[in-house]
């Protein structure tokens, strides 16, 4: 934004993470696109999609997970490259377990990650996931620390299939986020907005940065800030059957800018 760079830090932080969800902002935000197709997907497409990416392809949640923990770590590292001090946000499902791979590859990337997950899922998985991080001495904490100890927060909490309202613990862990100044990296949809219609309540996530994965949630119209994408795994069949415009990848990247998101 032009406006921005005319203000203090400060108050151009918070003109940036303003939610806007009008109707005159969603389709101005899909018009900016025209020189880069993406379709936005639905609840439903998103769900369905998930589904026969493990059903006809045949990838496992882990292979999944994986890779979009890898998207959401390249996009962080991209858009954040000299903020180390990295803390993640994970939710009680696969959103969480995508923040707990990124967790994982970012420290391998030099960053400095501390994962805060209040509710731990039991299941294997994500047992595995937890004890990957223990192992490189990542701390894994059910507790908020101090904000002022990080450089960049990735909020990994809700994914395409949250409903409602946040309830706690994360309700008040998102209020703190967003009552911060710390720099705010989503995965694939703002914590606390309708998938489709976006922060319908106004007590949603409004994050600088988003990464979507497969390919855009219709959420991401309402987003304002720097967008990736991240899924470089869509087989030709998916593509086709739900007739996804999707952007090109550059040279061997998990991750690709969406160019038009910044603008108003």
């Amino acid at each position: 934004l032009a406006l921005a760079g005319c203000l203090g830090s400060r108050a151009a932080h918070l003109l940036q993470r303003r939610p806007l969800t009008t109707a005159a902002f969603a389709q101005a935000a899909v018009q900016s696109r025209t020189s880069q197709a993406v379709t936005l997907l639905g609840q439903q497409d998103a769900i369905s999609i998930d589904g026969e990416l493990m059903a006809t392809p045949g990838f496992s949640v882990d292979q999944l997970m994986e890779l979009a923990g890898l998207s959401v770590a390249s996009a962080l590292v991209d858009a954040y490259p000299k903020s180390k001090r990295v803390l993640i946000v994970a939710g009680p499902g696969n959103n969480g377990g995508d923040g707990l791979v990124a967790a994982r590859h970012l420290y391998h990337f030099g960053y400095a990650p501390t994962v805060v997950y209040p509710k731990r899922s039991q299941k294997q998985l994500f047992v595995n996931l937890v004890t990957q991080c223990e192992q490189l001495h990542i701390p894994v904490l059910s507790d908020l620390p101090k904000l002022k100890d990080f450089d960049v927060a990735l909020d990994a909490v809700f994914g395409f299939s949250f409903k409602g309202t946040p309830r706690e613990p994360f309700a008040g862990i998102l209020k703190a986020l967003q009552d911060s100044s710390l720099p705010v990296m989503s995965v694939d949809i703002p914590s606390g907005w309708d998938v489709e219609k976006g922060d319908t309540t106004g007590s949603g996530l409004q994050p600088d940065t988003l990464i979507s994965l497969t390919a855009p949630k219709k959420a991401a119209a309402f987003f304002r800030g720097r967008h990736f994408l991240g899924g470089r795994f869509v087989p030709p069949g998916i593509v086709e059957k739900y007739n996804l415009q999707l952007p090109e990848y550059p040279g061997v990247s998990q991750i690709v800018e969406l160019e038009g998101w910044t603008q108003q």
